[in-house]
């Protein structure tokens, strides 16, 4: 039920579904000869916060301080090239990132942007690391095959043996994908893999669950360029993607520090 009740409030905490509100509201007050001008108000409101939240520029100022703090792995040629901290890691973790169920795609086909960069992530870590395995997270509908085994099976047609795989495929978010790592892992470092906005929380949870993670973050939306250019003042669908990614993280993160847990 908490589950379920934070997935509401948090939906409706989000900029696009904020800006229907106030759209709705200030329609509604509009037909009220008393208070349209509030309603103008209200309109204008969504209209400023829908060019906000859209513009490249503003949603990358978003999002870059949750993705710039924790360094990405690099690149791994070989053995030699592990670091210290990586090289101790027996195993790695891929959070859920949601999929599709479309008959005939491969499993690489079903898995979204950014479950599809997380585990290409984490087998280029297994392939540097042979005695890591690989824990995979996501729950199912109960009619289809779990995001878990969709990603195991991601993972297998990349080269990766079945047998180093472990699901977890009953966690529905990421604090019980934490719980259930350090049931699986002990008191063995892993490396932690999800999306560059999403790991700062997903840390924290780690830690708390007192797992020993080492973050690989991966699925960066605000990657710097050389210089500014038109398209930095411009307004997209991806851009309101971003800011919804930082506002979803920014409250997730004030919800643990409430609870303790940050």
């Amino acid at each position: 039920m908490l589950f379920w009740l934070k997935k509401v409030i948090s939906f409706w905490l989000m900029p696009l579904p904020v800006c229907l509100v106030l759209v709705v509201a200030a329609w509604l007050l509009t037909r009220s000869g008393k208070r349209a001008r509030l309603g103008r108000r209200l309109l204008a409101a969504a209209v400023f916060l829908l060019l906000l939240f859209g513009n490249v520029t503003v949603s990358t100022w978003l999002v870059r301080p949750l993705e710039a703090l924790y360094p990405a792995i690099p690149e791994l040629q070989s053995a030699a090239d592990v670091p210290p901290e990586l090289a101790g890691c027996g195993f790695v973790v891929v959070l859920g990132g949601g999929h599709g169920d479309l008959p005939g795609l491969s499993a690489t086909n079903k898995l979204s942007p950014s479950a599809l960069a997380r585990v290409v992530e984490a087998v280029r870590i297994l392939r540097v690391l042979p005695d890591a395995r690989l824990i995979v997270s996501g729950p199912g509908d109960g009619t289809h095959p779990t995001h878990a085994s969709v990603l195991a099976q991601a993972a297998v047609s990349m080269g990766i043996e079945r047998g180093r795989i472990q699901l977890v495929d009953t966690a529905h978010d990421t604090e019980d994908e934490a719980y259930a790592a350090k049931g699986l892992t002990g008191n063995s470092r892993v490396a932690l893999v999800t999306s560059a906005w999403h790991m700062p929380r997903a840390e924290a949870l780690f830690r708390h669950a007192q797992v020993d993670a080492l973050p690989c973050p991966v699925d960066y939306s605000a990657k710097p360029t050389s210089g500014l250019d038109l398209h930095d003042f411009a307004w997209d669908v991806e851009s309101l993607e971003r800011s919804t990614h930082a506002v979803h993280e920014r409250l997730g993160l004030l919800w643990l520090r409430l609870r303790g847990r940050g």
